[in-house]
């Protein structure tokens, strides 16, 4: 089977790397939030699930973009491969820990600590060696945990693509595979969710969607243009959902659940009034990047600042906050993040 030709961006996952990031800045201040209505807070409860979605959406682009180049061009592909991907997420990581430590130096200096700031651990940090075993919390920026782990799985990219092409393996033989790991995840992790013990489960958790997300990619190259594929990914959509209401284990429901998502996403990509393809959503996940690495720090911060009793922060102040995240991300974004990537990208 020859497959259709690729886009070069299919704008409604961008869109929604946007809005997933937010449901992870949500995750981390829920508890602060006074008068969060007790449901609504328990959905922000589960906003450590979009860092899954990520990793899927992860493989699904770089399988996309880099699996022929690396299997035409060979050994000879990878170090340029390695050397884009680097200078995607390494520079804007670099400031949000440099800014991390500038706090906890400031925090030092008034006789103040916190223990999220281990000073041992930050060598790791620097070279996001952080969650391959060697430590045994998260500490410094949270939310770079999972940057660590997809460093990991650029390193391993290679090694993915050059013995197999997923498009030479039938439709029945990816689904098959799919489904072995995110089972085989299910049973390495044995908790009851995905965000248990991530220095010790994530980099797992991470290289197991990644590569489930690069066999969605090798199922839309096949799929997309038909008109069954999309009602067959809603219907498992809505069966993976139903599973997880009626209680089946997260780690085995979601990371298939995500994967169904993300293979309807792409094949109702370019659809008329689809909503994370409107100008503002598409933006929100362009500078994705930037919310997800920032937020944290700036959380921190602007708790020192502003708020007085963290358990109970009002609406107005958190509006303040999301306008300092939105801000700050959008400086970054175009004065760290593609500056500093175009300039490691020419060398």
């Amino acid at each position: 089977m020859i497959d259709r030709a690729p886009v070069h961006e299919l704008r409604a996952l961008t869109g929604v790397r946007g809005i997933a990031a937010w449901f992870v800045v949500f995750y981390h201040i829920r508890l602060s939030i006074a008068g969060l209505p007790t449901g609504v807070r328990d959905v922000f409860a589960k906003g450590y699930l979009a860092v899954d979605f990520f990793f899927l959406l992860s493989g699904f682009v770089i399988w996309l973009t880099w699996s022929d180049r690396i299997r035409t061009g060979g050994a000879r592909s990878i170090p340029r491969f390695l050397q884009k991907r680097i200078a995607r997420i390494w520079p804007l990581h670099l400031v949000a820990l440099g800014g991390a430590v500038a706090l906890a130096l400031l925090l030092r200096a008034t006789g103040r600590s916190d223990p999220q700031f281990v000073f041992p651990q930050l060598p790791f940090h620097l070279l996001l060696l952080q969650n391959w075993g060697f430590t045994h919390q998260l500490a410094w920026n949270d939310p770079a945990w999972s940057i660590s782990a997809e460093l990991g799985a650029y390193l391993l990219f290679p090694l993915l693509v050059m013995p197999v092409d997923w498009r030479r393996l039938p439709s029945w033989a990816l689904l098959a595979i799919a489904g072995g790991l995110l089972v085989g995840l299910h049973l390495a992790m044995d908790a009851p969710t995905l965000g248990t013990d991530i220095p010790r489960y994530g980099l797992l958790r991470c290289l197991v969607e990644f590569t489930t997300g690069s066999i969605v990619c090798a199922l839309w190259l096949r799929w997309h243009g038909g008109s069954r594929a999309p009602v067959c990914a809603t219907l498992v959509t809505v069966l993976a959902a139903g599973g997880w209401i009626a209680g089946a284990p997260e780690t085995l429901v979601v990371p298939a659940l995500f994967a169904a998502v993300l293979l309807l996403l792409a094949l109702t990509a370019g659809r008329l009034g689809n909503p994370f393809e409107l100008r503002w959503t598409h933006y929100l996940g362009e500078i994705s990047y930037a919310t997800y690495l920032s937020h944290f720090i700036l959380w921190k911060a602007f708790k020192l600042v502003f708020v007085s009793d963290a358990t109970a922060v009002s609406p107005t102040r958190i509006a303040l906050y999301f306008g300092l995240v939105m801000l700050a991300s959008i400086a970054l974004y175009h004065l760290i993040e593609r500056p500093a990537q175009r300039w490691l990208n020419s060398l």
